[in-house]
C-alpha cells in the first residue's frame, strides 16, 4: 500500500492555473494529417456542398426546386408548395428532424458536427484554402511570427481574397433560396437587385467570412448550443471519441530499441500529433470535453504515430465507455435508441400520411364589408360576397361553385372557375332573395367548391344571408 500524501504534498505537485475568462483566444494551427476519418470528412462535403450551390438552379415546373417565397407566402420545397396554414406540417418536420439528430447522437455521438455541420464543413474549405496559400502548420506558425513583407502580404491577401469569394457565393446562394437565383444573380452584378436582397447577401457574406475564417472553434465552443445539452443524449453504449488511458500511460519519448511491455512507459508517446490535428485544440487525452466534435482527426494521427512504432491501433478510437472500462461488446440495440427510432418512425409516418391526404385546396368567404345588405325596388334581398379559392396542387385546377341553404336563393356570379396551381382566386357572388321568403334576418349559407374531374377534392366555407329585420 501507497503512503499517503499530504495536502502540502498535493499541493507542490499540482499546477495551479489561473484562467482568464476574457483573454485573447489563442490560433490554433492545425496540422492536416490523411487517414480514414479524414477521407470521409472530405468526402461527406460533396454531397452537402452540391445539394447546397446546385438545388437553387434547378427547376420544378417552371420554379426552382427549393424557394421559399416570403412575399407570396409560398414555401416550394420539391413538388409539394405549403402555405402560412401549413405551418404546423413544416414545424412537424424540424421536430422529426430534431429528434433524427438525437437518434444519432445517441448512437454515434456528435459525429453531426464533425461531418455535417455548416460551420465544420466551410471552416475546414477555409482551412484548406489558408494551408494552400501560407502552407502546413509550421509555415504558417512562421509567417505569422514573422515581419510584414511583400511575400507575406501577398499570402495573406490572396487567401483573404479567396475567402472572400467563398464568403460571397455562400451568401449569394442562401438569399437564392428566398429569390430566384437566376435573377438575383442577374440584378446583383447588374446592378438592378432589390436593397433588402444586396443587404441580406453582404450580411451573410460577412457572416460566413468571420465565423469560418476567423472565429472558426470559438462557435463550436461558445455560441453553438447543441455542445452543451448534447450529453444529455449520451450513455454508456454511446461511441465517442476515446483514449485508452489504461494503454497509453505512462506517457513518454522511447529509445528506437525500447521493448513494448516492459512496464516503464506505456503505449503513448506524447508526440502531441493528436493535439496538432483537432480543429477545437483540445487534448482528448484528458477525457471526453464538451468542446470534441467528434471528428476522428485525432484517431486518424494517433493510428499513424502506432503503424511507425509497430504498435497495435486503437489507443485513439471510436468506442464506447463500457466498451472502453468493462472491455463489453458495443450495444446498439438499447431502450434509450430503441425509443428514439420508435418516436421518429411513427412521427415520419403520421407526417407522410398527413401530407398524402392533404387537401390540395381551401375556400374563405368574406362579405361585403360596406353594407350588411341591399334591399332592391322590387323587394329582393342581396347579399354580396367575396371568394376566395385557393388552388395548392401543383397543376391548374377547375372548379364548381355551390350553395347549400334552407333559403330558396339565387346565386349571381360565375358557376365555375379555373385557377391555376398554387394561385388564389377571387370571385364576387352575390345571392339573392325576395323579402318575404326570408324566414330569419340572420340565417347560416355555407358555399361549397368542388373540384369538376375530381369531386371527392372539396371544401367548405361557412357564411350568412342577412335580411332586414321585420
Amino acid at each position: 500500500m501507497s503512503e499517503p500524501v499530504s495536502g502540502k504534498q498535493r499541493h507542490d505537485n499540482e499546477a495551479i492555473q489561473v484562467l482568464d475568462l476574457y483573454q485573447t483566444a489563442e490560433k490554433i494551427y492545425t496540422r492536416r494529417l490523411n487517414g480514414f476519418f479524414r477521407r470521409l470528412q472530405n468526402w461527406s462535403w460533396i454531397p452537402i456542398l452540391g445539394a447546397y450551390f446546385l438545388i437553387p438552379w434547378f427547376k420544378i415546373d417552371g420554379r426552382p426546386a427549393m424557394l421559399f417565397d416570403l412575399v407570396e407566402r409560398k414555401f416550394h420545397i420539391f413538388w409539394i408548395t405549403f402555405w402560412p396554414q401549413d405551418f404546423p406540417l413544416l414545424a412537424w418536420l424540424l421536430i422529426i428532424a430534431a429528434f433524427a439528430l438525437f437518434t444519432v447522437t445517441n448512437l454515434f455521438g456528435r459525429v453531426w458536427c464533425g461531418f455535417s455541420c455548416p460551420q465544420t464543413v466551410f471552416t475546414q474549405i477555409f482551412m484548406a484554402i489558408e494551408e494552400r496559400f501560407e502552407g502546413d502548420r509550421n509555415r504558417r506558425i512562421r509567417l505569422d511570427n514573422s515581419p510584414w513583407s511583400i511575400e507575406k502580404l501577398a499570402r495573406k491577401g490572396g487567401k483573404l481574397t479567396a475567402w472572400l469569394l467563398v464568403a460571397f457565393l455562400t451568401g449569394l446562394t442562401f438569399v437564392g433560396y428566398f429569390n430566384p437565383i437566376d435573377q438575383l444573380v442577374v440584378d446583383m452584378f447588374g446592378g438592378r437587385a432589390h436593397p433588402a436582397a444586396v443587404f441580406w447577401v453582404l450580411f451573410f457574406t460577412v457572416g460566413t467570412f468571420v465565423n469560418a475564417g476567423f472565429m472558426r472553434e470559438q462557435i463550436c465552443k461558445y455560441v453553438c448550443p447543441y455542445a452543451r445539452f448534447q450529453s444529455v443524449m449520451f450513455d454508456s453504449d454511446t461511441l465517442v471519441v476515446s483514449y485508452d488511458s489504461r494503454r497509453g500511460e505512462q506517457r513518454g519519448s522511447r529509445r528506437h530499441d525500447y521493448q513494448r511491455g516492459s512496464g516503464e512507459l506505456g503505449d503513448c508517446v506524447d508526440c502531441t500529433l493528436c493535439v496538432q490535428v483537432c480543429p477545437t485544440g483540445i487534448d482528448i487525452r484528458d477525457g471526453l470535453q464538451y468542446e470534441c466534435i467528434s471528428c476522428g482527426l485525432c484517431i486518424d494521427a494517433c493510428n499513424a504515430v502506432m503503424d511507425k512504432l509497430h504498435y497495435p491501433r486503437g489507443l485513439i478510437s471510436f468506442t464506447s465507455e463500457n466498451a472502453l472500462l468493462k472491455g463489453e461488446s458495443v450495444r446498439f440495440l438499447r431502450p434509450r435508441f430503441i425509443g428514439y427510432v420508435t418516436a421518429v418512425t411513427v412521427m415520419s409516418l403520421l407526417f407522410v400520411y398527413t401530407l398524402a391526404t392533404r387537401t390540395p385546396l381551401e375556400v374563405d368567404v368574406i362579405r361585403d364589408r360596406d353594407m350588411l345588405y341591399r334591399l332592391r325596388p322590387d323587394g329582393v334581398v342581396e347579399n354580396s360576397y367575396t371568394l376566395k379559392i385557393n388552388n395548392m396542387d401543383q397543376r391548374d385546377r377547375h372548379y364548381l361553385i355551390a350553395v347549400e341553404s334552407g333559403l330558396p336563393v339565387e346565386y349571381s356570379g360565375q358557376r365555375e372557375v379555373m385557377i391555376e396551381a398554387g394561385e388564389v382566386g377571387e370571385l364576387l357572388v352575390r345571392l339573392s332573395l325576395p323579402e318575404q321568403r326570408a324566414s330569419s334576418p340572420n340565417v347560416p349559407i355555407t358555399f361549397v367548391v368542388s373540384e369538376r374531374d375530381q369531386g371527392d377534392l372539396s371544401d367548405r366555407a361557412e357564411s350568412r344571408f342577412i335580411s332586414p329585420v321585420r
